[in-house]
Parts: structure tokens; sequence; C-alpha cells
């Protein structure tokens, strides 16, 4: 609560808003990635798209290592998409996935193990 109306007119008691906060629309965009990333799942996703040696794989070749229906994967690798966080190319049956380029240093950082928090 400001008691501004409770000041003197010369007093300011409270911080004045500056135009650095986010706007609507970037606080509605990172509101998604930050939901992208709550999930358990889809970080381990992110991260095994993350750390390919080729910069990409094939949406056949995650559902094993986190032990998930194809259909599952499918769903997590879509909220991945998106929330722009990974890019996707469809290759005849199967989509291959990799690291957004923009996300790039962002999708790093998040998952350097020595950044992290634990």
């Amino acid at each position: 609560m400001c008691y501004r109306s409770l000041m003197p007119h010369d007093t300011q008691c409270c911080a004045p808003v500056t135009d650095e906060s986010l706007t609507p629309d970037r606080a509605d965009d990172l509101a998604s990635v930050f939901k992208a990333l709550g999930d358990p799942t889809r970080l381990r996703l992110l991260s095994m798209i993350a750390a390919s040696p080729t910069g990409e794989v094939c949406a056949c070749d995650l559902p094993d290592p986190v032990d998930r229906s194809q259909a599952t994967v499918s769903h997590h690798l879509s909220v991945l998409t998106r929330a722009g966080l990974i890019g996707r190319d469809q290759r005849g049956k199967w989509a291959w996935f990799r690291v957004a380029p923009e996300h790039h240093d962002f999708v790093r950082s998040i998952l350097d193990r020595e950044t992290a928090p634990a």
C-alpha cells in the first residue's frame, strides 16, 4: 500500500515505476517458457537434445531414455516447441528436434551443471 496521499507533497514514499519492466506480451512469452521448463521430463528431453553431438535428435530415440510412451514424449516435445525452446523438422515418418538457435545460450545456461541450482 502506498501512503503517498498521507505524506507532504514534496516527499516521495514509493519507488517510481520504470519503463524497464516486462510488457504484458513479454511476460506471457516468458511464462510459457517457464511453464515448459517446469516439468522434469521436459527438462530431461531438452537436455538430451542439447547434449546431442549432432545437434539434433530423432523423436524415435527419446521414449526409452525417459521411460515414457511415444505419445507422451510427443506431447512434451510439442510443449517445448510451442515455447520456442526447440525447433522441429519432419523427415519422413519421424520428427527431428534441435535447440532453437535463438535460445541456445539460454538453454545452455539453465542446463549447465556448474551454474544450475541443485
